[in-house]
């Protein structure tokens, strides 16, 4: 049976930002960012429903009909004017003004973008705890890949670990080659996808 994907709209931000918090609570970059867990459960939401607003705003949300998973993708244009240097200090501004691990991360993969092809960017993609390990992620990606490939169109993607990194890795990303590398923290994996002619081996 097939996952049931429809686009997400305003009715389903909060449902949303409850469903990035708690997928991304315990990921190692959400660690890093807030290091104090009493801090992160406090503060971790408000940067979920941050990042949805920027995703609402210029990209669109995929989610599950169930609502047990979703992602927040943009479509980013061939040439794109260089993204915005202020974004990341509002952002901590807006999110946690004494904490500037909010906007460091934000330069740093800014920093690591590639530029000069249009692409999909997905920005996060979450899974509720407990139905992990079903598809759900997989299908959610797929759904827009088929599209890219369709189009001839690019992906791209920064892996948060060396699990997702290769589940990206079975989908046709590649690794860029160079990590973001978080101070005193984990790695990333940026990874870009090329348009395939014909479809992944199963």
């Amino acid at each position: 049976m097939g996952v049931a994907i429809r686009r997400a709209g305003e009715g389903d931000r909060e449902a949303v930002t409850r469903l990035l918090d708690e997928a991304f609570q315990d990921d190692p970059v959400s660690g890093w960012v807030f290091p104090d867990a009493d801090h992160r459960r406090r503060t971790h939401p408000l940067l979920m429903r941050a990042f949805l607003d920027i995703v609402l705003d210029a990209g669109y949300v995929d989610v599950t009909e169930d609502g047990s998973a979703c992602a927040l993708w943009l479509s980013m244009p061939a040439e794109a004017d260089k993204e915005d240097e202020d974004g990341p200090a509002q952002l901590r501004e807006a999110v946690d003004p004494g904490n500037e691990r909010v906007e460091l991360i934000g330069r740093l993969t800014a920093e690591a973008h590639p530029a000069g092809a249009a692409h999909e960017y997905l920005w996060m993609i979450a899974v509720r705890p407990g139905r992990q390990g079903e598809g759900l992620g997989t299908a959610l990606i797929q759904h827009v890949l088929e599209r890219c490939d369709g189009e001839g169109l690019s992906a791209y993607l920064e892996a948060s670990s060396a699990r997702s990194r290769d589940l990206y890795g079975r989908l046709g990303f590649v690794f860029t080659g160079s990590t973001v590398d978080l101070p005193a923290g984990p790695a990333m994996w940026p990874m870009w996808r090329e348009p395939l002619s014909e479809p992944l081996p199963e």
